[in-house]
């Protein structure tokens, strides 16, 4: 498969995606919100081109979107399906989880962050923490706090954070 010139194209993405629905993680994650009565069908997950440097994003009520300019590997997509669906189950789950609030955002941040092994110790190895020890805590400063830095400026931007 040869990405697009930043990446997949949207048609490799959706393939992709289509894939990351048989490894076990997306599996169980899926079993899980349909338990807890919050169904995610193929339409769920959507390949998009992305403006933002972004890897992907979860919204109430819309789904999941991975960017595809910003996709090269399997890997990438199944990380990025994987961080989301926890985002996914974490909103099917709280009755009272508000977006808006940057407390619970952030809670979820980390969450997603942890769980989907975003901070697996391979996988700072690969963004260059070469830090073995405290891992955990590298990746809440680094990956994990980038996104919630997104999320407040987002928020702040948009007057509903302060």
């Amino acid at each position: 498969m040869t990405p697009g010139p930043d990446g997949a194209t949207v048609e490799e993405c959706e393939e992709m995606i289509r894939r990351s629905f048989r490894t076990p993680m997306v599996k169980f994650l899926r079993e899980h919100m349909e338990k807890a009565g919050c169904g995610v069908g193929e339409k769920f997950v959507k390949a998009v081109n992305c403006d933002k440097k972004i890897a992907g994003g979860y919204v109430r009520g819309e789904g999941i979107m991975v960017c595809s300019n910003h996709m090269i590997t399997q890997d990438d997509v199944n990380q990025v399906v994987k961080h989301e669906l926890i985002h996914a189950y974490d909103d099917c789950r709280a009755a009272n989880l508000d977006w808006a609030d940057c407390a619970h955002h952030a809670c979820s941040e980390i969450r997603a962050g942890h769980l989907s092994g975003d901070c697996h110790y391979k996988r700072e190895l690969l963004r260059g923490y070469m830090k073995l020890r405290g891992h955990e805590q590298v990746s809440s400063n680094s990956f994990v706090t980038s996104q919630i830095k997104f999320t407040r400026v987002h928020y702040i931007h948009t007057s509903a954070c302060l």
